[in-house]
C-alpha cells in the first residue's frame, strides 16, 4: 500500500535550487500529517557530499543517485532512475518544484507510472487524511482545488511560495545502484551566466519593466540593485529587445512569487499579471490612473518611473546606510 511522501530535488553545480528546500519542508508537512516517512532524491555525478544538508528539512532519508551519466539534466536518464527509486519506495505523494526542469518531469514521471498530476500548485492542504492542491487557472483570474485519484499523486510547487521550515531529522544518506539506461539526448555546449545576478524565480525581491521605459533599463536594473533584487521585463519590452527572454515574466514567460514585486512602466495585461499575481506584496508605477495593474496593486504611485524609481532607489540607500 503506498504510503509516505517522495520529494525529488534539484542542484545545479552542487549547489541546491532554493525550491528544494522548499519542497522538503512542505513534503515534512505532508508526511506528518499522512504519518508516514519523507524520502528525498538527490540526482547529479558528485552529489553525495551535499545529500546530507536535507535532513535539517525534515529528510528522514535521503536517496543520492550519483552517476556520471546524471551530470546534466536529461528528460530520459533522470525518469527512468527516478521511476526505478519511486516503484521501490512506493510513496503516496511525490513533491517536486514546478521549474523549467521540474515540469518536463513531472509529466513524463505521471506517463511512466500512470499517476495523476498537479502542477505549479501554491497550496497543499490535508484535512481528513484526504489531499486537495490548490493551483491558478485562466492567467491566474481564479484558484482551483484539485483531488487526484489513485497513487502515487505526483504535485509540482510554485517556486518561492511554501515556506523553508528547519525540522532536524535523520537524513540518514544512501547511495543507491542507479541505471540511467538509453539517453537519447546529449548536452553539447553550456553558456552559463557567470555574474552576480539573482535567480529571478528564487527573488525575494522583483523590480520589472515595461513598454514604459521606452527600453531605457537604467532605472529599473539600479532600483533592483538597491533592493537586492532581480531585474524582470513584460513580453512587450522583450519582443522590443531592450532584455532577454530569460527575463521575461508572464504567461509565456517565467512564473514568480516574490515578497516584493515592482513593476515599473507595465500596464499588467492579463499575461503579464498571470506570472506575478502571487507576488505577496505588489508596488506599480505608471503614468495611466487607468492602467491595469493598478487593481492588482498594494501600493500604486502615478507618476513617470524615470522620477519615481531614481527618487526611491536614493532612499533605500539611505535607509541601508
Amino acid at each position: 500500500m503506498a504510503q509516505g511522501v517522495f520529494v525529488i530535488t534539484e542542484q545545479r553545480d552542487g549547489e541546491f535550487r532554493k525550491v528544494s528546500f522548499e519542497a522538503v519542508s512542505e513534503g515534512r508537512r505532508v508526511a506528518d500529517g499522512l504519518s508516514g516517512d519523507l524520502t528525498v532524491a538527490v540526482l547529479g555525478s558528485g552529489i553525495e557530499g551535499i545529500a546530507g544538508e536535507l535532513g535539517k528539512f525534515g529528510a528522514d532519508k535521503v536517496l543520492a543517485a550519483d552517476d556520471p551519466a546524471l551530470a546534466d539534466y536529461s528528460t530520459d536518464g533522470y525518469t527512468n532512475v527516478l521511476a526505478d527509486l519511486i516503484k521501490n519506495i512506493d510513496p503516496a505523494v511525490i513533491i517536486l518544484g514546478a521549474t523549467m526542469q521540474g515540469k518536463d518531469l513531472a509529466g513524463r514521471l505521471a506517463a511512466r507510472l500512470e499517476a495523476g498530476v498537479a502542477m505549479d500548485c501554491v497550496v497543499i492542504n490535508l484535512e481528513n487524511g484526504q489531499l486537495t492542491y490548490t493551483r491558478p487557472m485562466f492567467g491566474g483570474k481564479v484558484l482551483a482545488d484539485v483531488e487526484i485519484e489513485g497513487a502515487p499523486q505526483i504535485v509540482a510547487i510554485r517556486p518561492n511560495v511554501m515556506t523553508i521550515t528547519e525540522a532536524a531529522k535523520d537524513g540518514t544518506v544512501e547511495k543507491p545502484a542507479v541505471a540511467a539506461g538509453d539517453i537519447n539526448t546529449a548536452v553539447v555546449e553550456k553558456a552559463m551566466d557567470t555574474g552576480d545576478k539573482v535567480e529571478l524565480t528564487e527573488a525575494d525581491i522583483v523590480v520589472s519593466g515595461g513598454r514604459g521605459t521606452g527600453g531605457e533599463f537604467g532605472a529599473v536594473e539600479e532600483l533592483a540593485a538597491a533592493l537586492g533584487g532581480a531585474v524582470g521585463a513584460s513580453r512587450s519590452a522583450v519582443d522590443e529587445g531592450w532584455r532577454p527572454h530569460s527575463d521575461q515574466v508572464g504567461q509565456t514567460g517565467k512564473v514568480v512569487s516574490p515578497t516584493l514585486y515592482v513593476a515599473c512602466g507595465i500596464s499588467g495585461a492579463i499575461q503579464h499579471l498571470a506570472g506575478m499575481s502571487t507576488s505577496k506584496h505588489i508596488v506599480a508605477i505608471n503614468k495611466d490612473p487607468d492602467a491595469p495593474i493598478f487593481s492588482k496593486a498594494d501600493l500604486g504611485i502615478v507618476g513617470d518611473l524615470f522620477d519615481i524609481a531614481p527618487a526611491v532607489t536614493e532612499e533605500v540607500k539611505k535607509l541601508k546606510g
